[in-house]
């Protein structure tokens, strides 16, 4: 039995036989792939109609209609989230998916483009703080009119963050800061869209996840940036080997493991059920263990 099938049966077991989110409308960032994709099944699972969006259109889509095969209800709105004019659309799109209803946000897109602060260009800078901060601040906005309402039905907006963004980390001062930066963004949400519409708003960060970010960089995984440049992703295969295979490996988490998609999303799951329907303003932190 899968681990995401267990928490499916765990949740029937709470008295929600159509799922806890059932009939809530999702806008998920980056969820052609990896913990985005996930979070879209495992929400979709739970009842939620889920809008998929993803820069890479081929992905999304593919999301999407498994989803569907599987009886579940998706659309996929593929695009780029430094682009404006998507994010319009997107809110959009969400909204007339949603027959004018919109109950959840998850900021996940986004990458690294790792450099020494030394030798970080002007444009590995800006891009970063642009998709980690700038892009989920506008979706946000131009998703207020669908959480600014009274209407007694749970409204929640998840930002991912990182470690790195909790206590830093050598060769990722722009991803450090935008994740960093991140919970301000959630705690001010929390603050100003709690008190009269009970918008919970919370950041979840991960350690050590398996991911693309974390696979071998010579596995070859790419995006390309809004002008056609290729930023390569994941760990130097070297240190990738040193770090699983050495005497310390994973000594520093607990659980002496790196963490799934399907547990990522899971945690993601958990903060916008209502298990967490008096949690709002928090970084939750899921990382085996490290850094406690």
């Amino acid at each position: 039995m899968s681990y995401s099938t267990r928490v499916t049966e765990a949740a029937a077991q709470l008295n929600y036989p159509k799922g806890m989110l059932n009939g809530q409308v999702a806008i998920i960032t980056g969820s052609g792939q990896g913990i985005g994709a996930e979070t879209a099944r495992l929400f979709a699972r739970e009842g939620a109609k889920v809008v998929i969006s993803d820069i890479d259109a081929e992905k999304a889509k593919k999301v999407a209609e498994e989803i569907k095969d599987q009886g579940g209800s998706a659309i996929a709105v593929p695009g780029d989230m430094l682009n404006d004019d998507y994010i319009n659309g997107l809110v959009q799109k969400a909204g007339e998916f949603g027959n004018g209803k919109i109950h959840i946000i998850i900021n996940n897109a986004g990458f690294t483009w790792d450099g020494v602060i030394h030798k970080t260009t002007d444009k590995q800078w800006d891009t970063i703080i642009a998709l980690h901060n700038t892009a989920p601040f506008k979706l946000v906005r131009a998703a207020a009119p669908y959480f600014r309402v009274k209407d007694n039905e749970p409204r929640s907006i998840v930002n991912i963050s990182s470690t790195s963004g909790l206590h830093g980390n050598a060769g990722q001062a722009n991803y450090a800061l935008a994740k960093a930066g991140v919970t301000g963004l959630t705690k001010t949400i929390a603050k100003e869209w709690g008190p009269a519409f009970g918008v919970r708003a919370n950041t979840v960060a991960f350690g050590f996840i398996l991911t693309r970010l974390t696979a071998a960089k010579e596995e070859g995984a790419f995006v390309t940036t809004p002008d056609g440049q290729k930023v390569a992703l994941g760990i130097p295969g070297a240190q990738k080997k040193a770090r699983e295979e050495g005497s310390a490996a994973f000594k520093d988490i607990p659980l002496g493991r790196p963490g799934t998609a399907t547990e990522a999303a899971s945690a993601i799951l958990a903060v916008v059920s209502p298990l967490f329907s008096y949690v709002s303003g928090q970084t939750i932190s899921v990382t085996g263990g490290r850094n406690i």
